[in-house]
């Protein structure tokens, strides 16, 4: 049997019972944490929470290889982590490779950013359109996508959720800030006539979803670029048209100016 499982957004006490039954009856126990991580536990509070040891694999080892598939052909077997355990593309297809092979699976769902930031920016979910994720730039990698999503979605009138890079590997972890900043150096490189998003559009700032000390900040691009959000996970919303409900939610529990409840 292979078991995918999510351990939810923040720290052990977000891992379900469901998820800790199955983990204490498995044979072995391996974790990607390059998609997500629990960054409020350490991998030694994990397993003591476990009962067992976590075999952390690398990049290479869940995307090319998938040992731990074959492995549950004759074994019990867990892949862990972060988050909800479908979200990455990647684990998709470690389902369709067990029906391939006829092994017998069991997804055990955990909370996921993709509803948790939105839910807690105080806007309403369903007007939310594509998310897009801001990665750290590189030799000849800066790529303007994450921009033109955003203004597509503006287009239609819908919010967006922008999911920050995570390089766990390397204990490197994007911030607001270092996402706001990206933004607006794809602005200063197109067209004048393309710039939707600028220093003065609204975005709300979300810091460590899931822990006592979240942070929900709303504000001008360039207040939230000097604003401390503290450690990592974060994300970025960058609301469209906003309902006065909520408005009244960024204003009064993000602690955006009063200025925005004033449009028609």
């Amino acid at each position: 049997m292979f078991y995918l499982v999510g351990l939810g957004l923040f720290d052990i006490e977000d891992m379900s019972i469901k998820a800790l039954n199955a983990l204490k009856g498995v044979d072995v126990i391996y974790a990607e944490f390059f998609t997500s991580k629990l960054v409020g536990s350490t991998l030694d509070a994990i397993e003591e929470q476990i009962g067992s040891k976590i075999n952390i694999l690398n990049r290479t080892e869940v995307e090319e290889v998938s040992k731990f598939i074959y492995e549950a052909k004759d074994k019990d077997v867990a892949l862990i982590t972060g988050g909800d355990p479908l979200i990455a593309t990647t684990h998709s297809e470690f389902i369709v490779q067990c029906r391939k092979m006829n092994i017998e699976y069991k997804i055990i769902h955990g909370s996921s950013i993709l509803s948790s930031a939105p839910a807690i920016s105080g806007l309403q979910g369903y007007k939310f359109g594509k998310v897009t994720t801001i990665p750290f730039p590189d030799h000849n990698f800066f790529p303007k996508s994450p921009y033109e999503a955003i203004v597509e979605n503006l287009k239609k009138d819908m919010h967006t959720l922008v999911l920050l890079d995570i390089q766990a590997h390397k204990d490197r972890f994007m911030t607001v800030n270092q996402g706001l900043e990206y933004l607006m150096e794809v602005k200063d490189s197109i067209p004048e006539d393309e710039r939707l998003i600028n220093e003065d559009t609204l975005a709300v700032g979300i810091a460590r979803v899931g822990s006592d000390d979240n942070i929900v900040k709303a504000g001008k691009i360039s207040q939230l670029m000097e604003y401390d959000f503290g450690r990592p996970l974060h994300s970025i919303v960058i609301p469209s048209k906003l309902h006065i409900v909520e408005a009244e939610y960024l204003v009064y529990v993000a602690g955006a100016d009063k200025g925005i409840l004033d449009y028609d």
